[in-house]
């Protein structure tokens, strides 16, 4: 089968590095749930000795988060995020895809649905523009969940200007099994919205960048950072103990982590949570196909949260926010987890 790239397929030296990095495998400690043994299935799918449809196979598709925790410690630069979401595009076509997953890639096409829901839920509207400025992508997800945020972004920056229209940018399709639908919106989202596009989630930015280049995407940290909006420093005040929870794809995919902590460190006192970089077991529509797993991979951080003793848990993308408000309430801990344009905003 032409299932993958196969320079990218070939550049994969089984030394097991990822083994230690990939979240499943810690879970199961079974090689078929590592990222060198899914790369060995994807092999086996190439050459024809493994079936796509092998139920086995169709678990191993599904079980891993696509984290790319494995990526920035591979030798090798395998972009195994990439050959997921290839597996995926074939093995998840019609009837195969995810029941659970149809109805919110069809709900996230629709651009006047999600505009309609967002204005409901009173995410941040335009304001005057009296010179052409950055864009402030709203997001499918984030404006119907958590309106505040594109709200509290514009606080930081009141230059930055909700894009009108634009909804989702493909990143769910693409890691759901409709990985050139994905790439298509991203395109014409980025038509749409001209210039630099600032994005307060994680997993956006790094499919955004990826289809429509590094130079045209900043994620909220990166631009607060390079446009100097860091608030002054503030003397004779407590400051707020503030855990870190990184966007997996934000992290691994575009190396970005430093900005957050340089944001967060400006008006907070960080606490370093031993698993910050670890993903939070959320991986877009991970928590409602394995609801199970998820919980499993976020209880050791919630313990880590515990023992900490924060007064905050900031993130930087929404599944991450939704996915760590609920452990943390379901465990009965008074920690609030907010995003990071909410926690600088707060400090203006």
């Amino acid at each position: 089968m032409n299932v993958f790239d196969p320079e990218v397929l070939g550049r994969c030296m089984s030394c097991g590095f990822c083994l230690p990095a990939c979240p499943t495998y810690a879970l199961t400690g079974d090689e078929a749930s590592s990222p060198r043994g899914r790369i060995t299935l994807m092999r086996g799918i190439e050459d024809g000795t493994v079936s796509l449809f092998d139920p086995a196979v169709q678990e191993q598709a599904s079980m891993c988060l696509g984290c790319r925790a494995c990526e920035p410690v591979c030798p090798a630069g395998v972009s195994y995020g990439l050959l997921l979401e290839q597996w995926r595009d074939t093995a998840w076509r019609g009837r195969d895809t995810p029941w659970l997953v149809r109805p919110l890639l069809a709900l996230t096409r629709h651009d006047l649905v999600l505009r309609v829901l967002g204005r409901l839920r009173r995410h941040a509207r335009p304001g005057p523009r009296r010179h052409p400025g950055p864009h402030l992508l709203l997001g499918c997800v984030e404006r119907v969940l958590f309106p505040g945020v594109s709200r509290a972004a514009r606080a930081v920056d009141p230059d930055l200007q909700p894009g009108r229209g634009p909804g989702c940018c493909g990143a769910l399709h693409a890691h759901n099994g409709r990985l050139g639908e994905g790439e298509a919106m991203a395109r014409a989202l980025g038509d749409r919205l001209p210039g630099t596009i600032v994005t307060t989630s994680g997993g956006c930015a790094a499919h955004l960048a990826g289809v429509l280049g590094r130079d045209r995407v900043a994620e909220l940290s990166e631009w607060i950072v390079r446009r100097g909006l860091l608030p002054p420093a503030r003397t004779g005040q407590a400051r707020p103990r503030v855990a870190i929870q990184d966007s997996c794809h934000l992290r691994n995919g575009l190396g970005v982590s430093a900005t957050i902590r340089t944001a967060v460190g400006a008006v907070a006192e960080i606490v370093e949570l031993p698993s910050a970089r670890d993903c939070c077991g959320a991986a877009g529509t991970y928590s409602l196909l394995r609801p199970r797993e998820s919980a499993r991979i976020i209880a050791p951080k919630v313990r880590e949260i515990a023992d900490a003793g924060v007064d905050l848990v900031v993130t930087v993308n929404p599944g991450c926010q939704r996915q760590l408000r609920t452990a943390v309430r379901r465990a009965g801990l008074e920690v609030e987890v907010v995003h990071l344009a909410e926690l600088m905003a707060g400090q203006r």
